[in-house]
């Protein structure tokens, strides 16, 4: 049986991923309006599937007997100083996201709570995936450079992971 704590817990790990999912769909709105087609691209996945992530969680309430709540977000920020900064941005968040998730994992085990320690595992190596993919677009933006004359090669860096990411993703669909 959950506990009232870890329902609690779980709630507010949907919000942070409700939010992260409005705040990267902000990012590729603001990337569409600098005609940075494959950073909006890419933003436009990692809303997805911040998404994905959110619904996941709720799903899983469902299942053992919890109540998942549709949490209220709060706006994103629609405006961004550079590509860099915003990139920048997303790492942080990722980063946010981690510690929250390593907090709900000691909780199960504080809990007693094997099942939602088993399902977070999944949410564990996710993240570890997440923040060493930002790591590396934050390492490519660093050689290239973030001046207007680099954010087309910028651009094309994100658009081939993205590329590569869809593949993958189609990939292990089959």
């Amino acid at each position: 049986m959950i506990s009232k704590k870890m329902i609690k817990a779980l709630n507010e790990q949907i919000a942070l991923e409700g939010y992260a999912s409005f705040l990267y769909l902000s990012m590729a709105s603001w990337c569409d309006k600098e005609a940075l087609e494959g950073c909006a691209q890419f933003m436009h996945r990692q809303s997805e599937e911040e998404r994905m992530h959110m619904l996941k969680i709720f799903h899983y309430l469902s299942e053992v007997d919890g109540h998942a709540l549709t949490p209220a977000i709060k706006q994103p920020p629609h405006e961004f100083e550079s590509v860099r900064s915003m990139l920048e941005q997303v790492y942080k968040h990722e980063q946010k996201v981690t510690a929250s998730i390593n907090k709900l994992v000691k909780l199960s085990y504080e809990e007693n709570d094997f099942t939602t320690l088993d399902f977070l595992q999944w949410y564990v190596e996710e993240q570890r995936e997440e923040e060493a993919l930002m790591r590396s677009i934050l390492d490519k933006v660093k050689l290239i450079g973030d001046g207007p004359m680099s954010l087309y090669y910028i651009d094309q860096e994100i658009e081939k992971i993205n590329g590569k990411a869809a593949a993958e993703a189609a990939a292990g669909e089959g």
